[in-house]
Formats: structure tokens, C-alpha cells, sequence
């Protein structure tokens, strides 16, 4: 089963900053993060449109320069909030990461990033447009994101030529694991809370789990 380290795993550092993305590289082949583009135009890795819930600025991401956005502070932690050019530089190569796109216009300049780096790279999103520029743009892999209507889901993800779904791990039971893979998509489910949820999932085939913390996974990097 596939571990992947939510927002770099905030059980380990505070989420979606270097030295999350750091800390769960030793111990997770995966980590995935959040991208959306700054008020200068990079993009940086950041979950929350605007910055109150992690910092103690107020504002739109999308409304601050990267200058200001660099002299933040995440939580209570020295730790700032990173490009995502940075992460990936930060990553030991065989690391892969999964790309959560968290707006439309940003598949340009990914392309541009991944092709500068030997990591393994998926994209997710929630976001049916920002999925299918992606997909117009390059070979990357992509997976649909869910958290409610299983039903209308399965059919999206086809139509975007996904090679994974990511749903809401509540969404699940072995039948609709079934169908998912009956229907050639891998699953990787989000965000597994327990050891308990997860050898749930990993007896229904469920090929991943995004974990907070690695330590609910008996499976860790070697």
C-alpha cells in the first residue's frame, strides 16, 4: 500500500513547509502538498486561500508578493512558507510527490517546474479545469479529488483521463473499491486518521493512503 504524507505530515513539522517535506521523506516514499500562486505570480505550497489560519497575517495568498509571504512565519514555528520549486529541491529524488492544485492557471508553470526535476509527480485536484489544462499541457498523471458524491465522481475522473481517484476515505467500502478498479482507476484515500481505518482500507485493496502522521502505517521507508 501506497503512504502518502498529507501536507508533508504536520504530526512531524508544521504542515506544507520544508521541514515537514523533510521529515516525512524520512519515512514516507510520498508526500503530497498544496500549490496556488502568490500576488508576484509563483507558486508557492500553501493549503488555505487566505493566511489567518496558519499565520499571523490576514489576506488572500493570491494577494501577497512572495517577499511578504517570505518574512511569515507558519504556526509557532520559525519555519516559512516554501515555493514549490523550493520543495522539490528540498526532496530527495526518489521521493515522489503528489501536487495538489488548489485553483485553475497554474499548469503552465508546473510543467515548466516538473520538468526541472527527477521526481515521481501525480496531480490532484478537486478542481475539474485545473485537472484538464494539466492534461492538455502534458503526460502527467492525474488523479480527481472527492469528499461527497461518489456517484458523479467515477464519471469525471473518466472523462479527464485520470489514472487515480482520491476520495474522502468515509466514501469507501469494498464494493466501491471494487468498481473503482473495475473501472481502472487506483485509489488513494485521504486523510487516514488511524491504524484501525487503514488495515480497513488495506483489506478492501485500497492502493494508498494520505496520512497526517506515518506512525498509523506499519509501512515506513526503508
Amino acid at each position: 500500500m501506497r503512504v502518502i504524507g498529507h501536507r508533508g505530515c504536520p504530526a512531524l513539522a508544521p504542515e506544507n513547509t520544508l521541514a515537514a517535506f523533510r521529515a516525512a521523506a524520512d519515512h514516507l516514499d510520498w508526500v503530497e502538498l498544496d500549490v496556488r500562486r502568490c500576488g508576484s505570480g509563483e507558486l508557492v505550497v500553501f493549503h488555505d486561500e487566505t493566511l489567518e489560519r496558519l499565520t499571523e497575517a490576514t489576506g488572500r495568498v493570491g494577494d501577497t508578493r512572495l517577499t511578504d509571504l517570505r518574512a511569515l512565519r507558519v504556526g509557532d514555528s520559525e519555519e516559512s512558507i516554501p515555493t514549490l520549486t523550493e520543495v522539490f529541491a528540498a526532496l530527495p529524488d526518489d521521493v515522489a510527490v503528489n501536487v495538489e492544485l488548489k485553483e485553475p492557471g497554474l499548469a503552465a508553470d508546473l510543467t515548466d517546474i516538473v520538468a526541472e526535476t527527477r521526481h515521481e509527480v501525480l496531480v490532484s485536484s478537486f478542481d475539474a479545469d485545473a485537472l484538464q489544462e494539466v492534461r492538455e499541457r502534458t503526460d502527467l498523471p492525474v488523479a480527481y479529488l472527492c469528499s461527497t458524491d461518489w456517484d458523479d465522481a467515477l464519471p469525471v475522473a473518466g472523462e479527464l483521463g485520470c489514472t487515480a481517484l482520491h476520495p474522502h476515505y468515509d466514501l469507501l467500502s469494498a464494493e466501491r473499491v471494487a468498481e473503482a478498479h473495475d473501472a481502472g482507476f487506483e485509489l488513494n484515500a485521504w486523510t487516514v486518521p488511524d491504524s484501525e481505518t487503514v488495515e480497513r482500507l488495506r483489506g478492501w485493496g485500497v492502493d494508498g493512503v494520505i496520512v497526517d502522521d506515518p506512525s498509523v502505517v506499519s509501512e515506513e521507508r526503508n
